[in-house]
C-alpha cells in the first residue's frame, strides 16, 4: 500500500517539478520599481531613491509593464546590481514567468 501511494504521489508531483525545465524565456520593457510601491512612490524624493529605499527594508524589485506590476526574483548577484542601477528607470527585463513574478535572467537598457 504504501509503495503504491509513493508510486501515485511520484507521478502526480513530477510534471510540477518538471515544468519550470519548460518555461519559455520572455522580454518586458518597463520602469524597475519595488513591490510595495509599484506605480506609486511614496517616499520622499525620486523614483529611484524611493525603490532603493524600499528594497532596503526587504521590498522586492519590481517591472511596472503593460500596466501590471509584475514581481522581479534575480537569479543572481550581477542581475541584482542591474535592477539597482535602474531603479525608477526603463528597462528591458528577460526571464521566465511564473503568475505575476518574473525570474530574471537578464536586465538592460531598452
Amino acid at each position: 500500500m504504501k509503495k503504491s501511494l509513493k508510486i501515485l504521489l511520484g507521478t502526480a508531483i513530477l510534471p510540477l517539478a518538471i515544468l519550470p525545465l519548460f518555461a519559455q524565456q520572455k522580454t518586458f520593457t518597463g520602469e524597475v520599481s519595488d513591490a510595495t510601491c509599484g506605480t506609486k512612490h511614496t517616499m520622499a524624493g525620486n523614483p529611484a531613491k524611493c525603490t532603493r529605499a524600499c528594497v532596503g527594508k526587504g521590498s522586492a524589485y519590481a517591472l511596472i509593464a503593460d500596466n501590471k506590476v509584475y514581481t522581479l526574483q534575480s537569479q543572481t548577484p550581477k542581475v541584482t546590481e542591474k535592477l539597482a542601477k535602474m531603479a525608477g528607470m526603463q528597462a528591458k527585463v528577460t526571464g521566465n514567468l511564473s503568475g505575476d513574478t518574473v525570474q530574471v535572467s537578464s536586465v538592460s537598457k531598452p
